[in-house]
């Protein structure tokens, strides 16, 4: 039988680009890994080879560093947004561009008297992919491997049970994740008023935070929907934010073959299990918008 080409896509994955900003003797971090999509007129180099439409994905990495000089790098998603329109209005073959990036934080060095001296932020990555087809925007900002604790004000009982069921339920345990969340803004170009990326991402950051901090937890799944509810309430540029929490199980300790008594109460002993682990993951949502983010996060 006849084949066709389905849906196909090219570009450089990866480019690792550091820029420093020098305001006097006191210089700022910008650390990014950006990948670049390019989809459009395509199939012919598919068909038979012919590249008179591709654009070298060594273009695409070059493009990377010297925007990352020409344009600086105010935010994440402003330097996406840059890529991703010069790809599409300067090359005609390219219909659509997809720019993601990564960005790894940096902090002073605590007591330093310089202003170029930095530790590595490991709390989590920032993310962004930004889309542009030539007429519609979609802008997607979002976190991973951020990993929050409550000790406590967290229970988990009244759940089905059958013969294979040897949980006990908990009314005071270790509620602990590592957030992977995504969320979309409803910014659709210039004609709009532009978010503040940065001012964005912090608030967004600070607002899931506290709802984690500040929420009694009878579920995972409830905290998930407090920390969404939270964003879109207090965030007027955000419409959608999809979560996937892994559940970062800690286990009380049995110690009575010692004589001990383990009680939550008392300051107990807990193993932390990394696997099995349960996985919650949903989406919280503007009321009257449609749901846009992946459902699998994996492929964002």
């Amino acid at each position: 039988m006849p084949t066709i080409l389905g849906q196909n896509q090219y570009g450089k994955a990866e480019n690792r680009v550091v820029k420093i900003t020098r305001d006097g003797a006191t210089h700022h971090i910008k650390d990014l890994n950006v990948s670049v999509s390019l989809s459009g007129d395509m199939d012919e180099v598919h068909y038979s080879g012919s590249n008179a439409n591709v654009l070298p994905t060594d273009t695409t990495k070059n493009t990377v560093f010297a925007f990352a000089k020409e344009h600086g790098i105010e935010s994440a998603e402003q330097f996406g947004i840059h890529l991703a329109r010069h790809f599409v209005t300067s090359q005609e073959p390219i219909r659509t561009a997809r720019i993601r990036i990564e960005e790894y934080a940096w902090e002073r060095i605590e007591g330093s008297d310089t202003g170029h001296s930095f530790v590595r932020q490991g709390q989590e990555t920032r993310l962004a992919q930004i889309t542009y087809d030539g007429e519609q925007w979609e802008v997607v900002s979002g976190l991973k491997d951020l990993v929050v604790m409550n000790s406590t004000d967290s229970e988990f009982w009244g759940y089905v049970k059958d013969k294979y069921t040897t949980l006990p339920e908990a009314y005071d345990r270790i509620l602990a994740t590592q957030v992977s969340a995504r969320w979309r803004f409803n910014w659709s170009g210039d004609e709009g008023e532009t978010p503040d990326w940065e001012e964005s991402y912090e608030q967004t950051r600070k607002h899931m935070l506290q709802a984690f901090a500040e929420t009694y937890s009878l579920s995972l799944q409830q905290t998930l929907y407090q920390m969404g509810s939270r964003i879109i309430d207090n965030r007027g540029e955000i419409d959608e934010v999809r979560f996937s929490l892994p559940n970062k199980h800690h286990f009380l300790v049995d110690l009575e073959p010692f004589g001990l008594k383990n009680a939550t109460e008392d300051g107990a002993v807990y193993y932390a299990a990394d696997r099995p682990y349960g996985l919650i993951e949903a989406t919280v949502l503007r009321d009257g918008c449609e749901a846009k983010i992946p459902v699998d996060l994996t492929n964002l």
